[in-house]
This record gives structure tokens, C-alpha cells and sequence, in this order.
């Protein structure tokens, strides 16, 4: 998959790469606020990068899948790992950008981390510290439980997968942009020239997940940004393709842990203390 064509689109503003020769110190913090709806190109980093928004949706994309973070979740990026950045209008972004050696073993590609209320304090303390911290003392000492915090941190299932076929990438895509399409197995089986099972058989090998699985998860990550901008349940429910919003509910509670209306009162709390 080219993530640069993944990432183009006309209601995207460009959002620039910050450029930075080292760290000054293992942890370093940058905060970003956008107003419109934007994205990186393609690029990866020499260190870790930790990010979470205060405020809005962030998506991150790599070779393998796409990963969503919400207020109260952060996208932790391993090294070198090629990635681009599309953030939701009215975001608040809080990034983290760490040596390696303070955290080492992350493997290839970028999890999804629920970010506790005590992390998301220690977050807002470390922007106060000076940038070259004292490494001995108090402040390096605080630096390290906060690295610890980020290591405890529960990984969240905010994750698609990109199958390895570009036919059925081109499909997932598809699916993700207009959330509310059928699926359509028949069409696209006989558009590749193979029987529903084996397509499905495929799928599965490449994604670990069903279609139904993957295209549920798809729908409920794309109401995400829509539930941000304070549209109504019911609203999003038929927007991504759901019957009923009982059944948006249902399905959504099951991926999130808690109904829609709990994530929008969590988001305005975050943001009130952000």
C-alpha cells in the first residue's frame, strides 16, 4: 500500500514533519493544535513516538493497518516504522518523542494504548518541564515513573488491519471511506474469479479477522470523528450503515467498553482538563 495515496484527500490540509537533527533530552514533548482536518506524508522517525490528542481523533497509518485514537487513547510508534498522521478538525495533539533505549522492545508496528487519568496528568506536567530537564534529581525521576506509566499503559483493539492483497485493500478502502456500502462478497468474488469461501479464506489468513469482523470494527472506528463533532447517536448509527441504533449501541459498547453517550461525556471531561 503507498500510505501517501491512503492519506490523500481533498478536505485534507498538509500538516508539516517537525525536523530534528536528536532529542535534547530521552523525552522530549510537542504539542500541536489544528483547526481543520489534516495529514503528514509518509515518514518515520529515529525514536519513539508517543501520541495522544486531548481533543479530537487521531489515525495513524503504516503498511500493515490503520490505527485510531480517540480522546483518552494514544498511538505509541516504534522506530523507523514508515507512518503518516491524519488528525480529526479541532484536534489537540500531545506527542511525546522518546530515545529508543528508554524503550526498547516495542516490536514493528504502532499499538493503540488507553491512557489512565494519571497518565494524562503526567502528561500535562512533563509540557511544563524545561525541554532540557535535569536528568539527575526530581525531574528525572519523574520522567522515568511517567515512561513506566506509558509501559503499563493496556493495549485497545483500535486497530484494521490492511490485508496483503492489493485487490482486497483497494476493497477495504473502499469500505472505510463509504462505511455505510454493503458488503457485497458475490461481486467481489467474481470480480477476483474465486468462490466466496475461498475469498473469505483469504481474508481471514491476511487479516485474522472475518469480513463481518473487519467491516463492524471499520464502521465503528469511522464514527469516531462524527461522534466528535457532537452529531447524534442516531445520526451516526445510520451514517455508518447500522439498522438501528440499538444495534450501533450494542456493537459499540462491545468494541469500546462503554455506550456512545459514555465516550462523549469521557471526551468533554478530557477536554475540560486538557
Amino acid at each position: 500500500m503507498n500510505i501517501a495515496e491512503t492519506t490523500k484527500r481533498r478536505d485534507l490540509a498538509s500538516r508539516p514533519v517537525p525536523v530534528l537533527a536528536r532529542l535534547p533530552r530521552p523525552v522530549y514533548a510537542r504539542a500541536e493544535q489544528m483547526q481543520r482536518k489534516a495529514a503528514t506524508v509518509a515518514h518515520a522517525h529515529d525514536w519513539v513516538q508517543f501520541s495522544y490528542a486531548s481533543r479530537g481523533v487521531l489515525q495513524v497509518q503504516t503498511h500493515q493497518g490503520l490505527f485510531i485514537a480517540p480522546p483518552q487513547w494514544a498511538i505509541l510508534i516504534p522506530p523507523h516504522c514508515v507512518h503518516s498522521v491524519v488528525n480529526a478538525p479541532h484536534t489537540e495533539i500531545r506527542s511525546l518523542y522518546i530515545e529508543t533505549g528508554a524503550m526498547p522492545d516495542l516490536g514493528t508496528d504502532c499499538v493503540v494504548l488507553e491512557v489512565s487519568d494519571l497518565l494524562r496528568e503526567m502528561i500535562r506536567h512533563f509540557a511544563t518541564l524545561p525541554v532540557e530537564y535535569a536528568q539527575e534529581g526530581a525531574e528525572g525521576r519523574f520522567v522515568q515513573a511517567l515512561l513506566d506509566q506509558i509501559h503499563a499503559a493496556p493495549p485497545a483493539a483500535l486497530r484494521l488491519p490492511w490485508p496483503e492483497d492489493e485487490r482486497l485493500r483497494a476493497w477495504c478502502r473502499h469500505l472505510l471511506d463509504v462505511p455505510e456500502a454493503p458488503l457485497q462478497l458475490g461481486a467481489w468474488s467474481r470480480a477476483l474469479g474465486v468462490s466466496e469461501r475461498t475469498l473469505g479464506r483469504l481474508f481471514q489468513k491476511q487479516t485474522q479477522m472475518s469480513f463481518r469482523q473487519w467491516r463492524q470494527r471499520a464502521r465503528l472506528l469511522a464514527a469516531l470523528p462524527q461522534l466528535q463533532d457532537q452529531q447524534s447517536v442516531t445520526e451516526v448509527a445510520l451514517a455508518c450503515g447500522y439498522d438501528s441504533t440499538s444495534a450501533f449501541i450494542a456493537a459499540f459498547r462491545q468494541l469500546f467498553g462503554r455506550t456512545p453517550g459514555q465516550f462523549l461525556r469521557a471526551r468533554a471531561a478530557a477536554s475540560s482538563l486538557s
